[in-house]
C-alpha cells in the first residue's frame, strides 16, 4: 500500500509514511484550504480530486474546465502555503457519463476530448469509467466492452501525456463498482460487498484490454480497483464497514500484486471504521458530501451566533438566503428529496447527501455568507457563545490551538472531518 501511496505522490517519502491516502472532492475553496492545512500539519502530500460531471472539456456544472480547475486549486494552495509539489490532481469517473444520450461513439469521442485536456491540464490519477449505457448501448453493457472502452480513453491519456512531455505519467483507476455518487436516494439497511471474483474478473478483462492495444507498459500503472466494501448513506443514516463482511474481498489483494482498492462514498464512517479500511486494502478512501456537510454544520452555527449578536437589519440572514435559493433553483435537490414540505425542507438542511454543496458558489449565497464572516470579524465572538454553538471549537480555542475568528472556525470545523482521513492513513 505505501507504494501505491508513493507512486501516486511521486514520493517515495511519502509512501513510507502512510499506510492509505484520503481524497478530497469538493471544489469549495474554504473546504480546500483545510485540507491544506490538515496536510501542511501531518507533512503529507494532499490528493484532490474532481469528477467529470463537476468540471469538464465544457465547463462542467462548476464552469471550470481542467486547466481551471488546476489554477483554481493552485491559487488556494499559493495562498495557504501548501507547495503544489506536493498537490496530486485526480479525475473522478472519466469517461462518456455526461453524454449517455448520445450515440455511443459520439459520446466516446467526447469522453476522448475529456481525458485528453485533464492529463494535458496535470491531472495524474485518472479514474477510467466507461460503465454507463450510451445511445444504441445494452442496457447493462458487456464487461469486455466496458473494459475495451476504458483501454481506449488510457490510450488517449498516455498520447496526450507523450505530447506534453508531463514528467510524471498518469496512474489508473478501473471499476465501477460504486454507490450512487453523492449518497443512496432510497432508505438503505445494507449493501453487498463487491464479491471477491468479480474484483478478479475485473481486474483479467481489462488486463487483456490493455495489452489487446498494446498498452502493457501503462498497465503497470493501474494502481487501484474501485469496490464496493459494504459502506454507503442515504439522507438520514449511514451503513456502516463490517470488516467481517469484506474479508473474502480484501483477501484479493494477495493476487493483485502492486494494487490496492479505492472505496467510494466513505463519508460520514466512524473513525474506527476508516482505519479498519485503510488495514484491509481499501487504501484510497474518498470523501465528498462529508465535508461540505461539516461546512454547512459550522456557517450555520455561526449564523445562529450573529443572531445573537448583530442587529436585525444588517445580519446576513445566510440560512434564510440559503433557503430561498434552494426553492428558487430546485434543479440540484428536487429529484433526490421527497415527502411533504416539512420532510423536504429537512432535507435541504441537513440530509446527508448534503445537495447544499451544489449552491455555495450561487452569488446570493456566497454574498451572504461573505458578510456573515464580516459581520463576526468586526464584532467578535465570546468564548461562552463558543460552547453554546461550537463545543468542539470551543476548547480548541481554550487550549489556545485556535482563535476564534470565524474563518478559524470554519477551517478547524472543517479539519475535524478531514483529520479522521488523514490518522485512518498514517503508519
Amino acid at each position: 500500500m505505501a507504494n501505491v501511496v508513493a507512486r501516486l505522490s511521486g514520493d517515495e517519502g511519502a509512501g513510507k509514511r502512510l499506510k492509505g491516502i484520503y481524497s478530497i472532492c469538493s471544489a469549495h475553496p474554504w473546504v480546500l484550504a483545510a485540507a491544506m492545512n490538515q496536510a501542511l500539519a501531518d507533512d503529507t502530500p494532499l490528493l484532490i480530486e474532481s469528477t467529470s460531471n463537476q468540471v469538464d472539456q465544457f465547463g462542467g456544472y462548476t464552469g471550470m474546465k481542467p486547466a481551471d480547475f488546476v489554477r483554481f486549486v493552485h491559487l488556494i494552495a499559493d495562498r495557504a502555503g501548501f507547495p503544489r509539489s506536493r498537490l496530486i490532481l485526480g479525475g473522478d469517473h472519466l469517461g462518456p457519463n455526461a453524454w449517455r444520450g448520445l450515440p455511443a461513439e459520439e459520446a466516446m469521442h467526447r469522453a476522448e476530448a475529456l481525458i485528453d485536456a485533464y492529463v494535458s491540464a496535470g491531472f495524474t490519477k485518472i479514474h477510467l469509467d466507461t460503465s454507463m449505457s450510451c445511445g444504441g448501448d445494452p442496457v447493462r453493457l458487456p464487461d469486455a466492452l466496458v473494459a475495451e472502452r476504458a483501454s481506449r480513453l488510457c490510450a488517449i491519456a498516455e498520447a496526450a501525456a507523450h505530447r506534453e512531455g508531463k514528467d510524471q505519467k498518469p496512474v489508473y483507476i478501473i471499476g465501477t463498482e460504486v454507490p450512487v455518487p453523492g449518497g443512496a436516494a432510497e432508505t438503505l439497511d445494507t449493501v453487498e460487498v463487491t464479491h471477491a471474483g468479480a474484483a478478479l474478473d475485473t481486474v483479467e478483462i481489462h488486463r487483456q484490454a490493455w495489452r489487446d492495444r498494446g498498452l502493457d507498459a501503462a498497465w503497470q500503472r493501474v494502481i487501484a480497483l474501485v469496490v464496493q466494501p459494504g459502506v454507503e448513506f442515504d439522507h438520514t443514516k449511514v451503513v456502516d464497514y463490517k470488516p467481517e463482511l469484506a474479508t473474502e474481498l480484501s483477501g484479493v489483494l494477495k493476487q493483485l500484486p502492486g494494487m490496492v482498492f479505492e472505496a467510494h462514498s466513505t463519508d460520514y464512517q466512524k473513525p474506527e471504521a476508516l482505519a479498519s479500511l485503510v488495514r484491509d486494502g481499501f487504501a484510497i478512501l474518498k470523501v465528498g458530501p462529508g465535508v461540505t456537510f461539516a461546512l454547512r454544520e459550522v456557517l450555520y452555527a455561526l449564523a445562529d451566533i450573529e443572531t445573537e449578536l448583530v442587529p436585525v437589519e444588517t445580519r446576513s440572514n445566510l440560512r434564510e438566503v440559503v433557503e430561498q435559493v434552494m426553492l428558487s433553483k430546485p434543479g440540484n435537490w428536487e429529484k433526490y428529496y421527497h415527502g411533504d414540505d416539512q420532510q423536504k425542507r429537512l432535507l435541504r438542511t441537513y440530509s446527508y447527501s448534503d445537495r447544499i454543496r451544489y449552491y455555495w458558489a450561487d452569488p446570493e449565497i456566497d454574498s451572504a455568507a461573505q458578510k456573515l464572516i464580516r459581520n463576526l470579524t468586526d464584532t467578535g465572538i465570546p468564548e461562552n457563545l463558543l460552547s453554546r454553538y461550537l463545543p468542539e471549537q470551543y476548547w480548541q480555542f481554550r487550549r489556545g490551538l485556535i482563535d476564534a475568528s470565524p474563518m478559524s472556525l470554519v477551517q478547524s470545523k472543517v479539519r475535524e472531518v478531514i483529520g479522521t482521513y488523514a490518522a485512518a492513513c498514517r503508519a
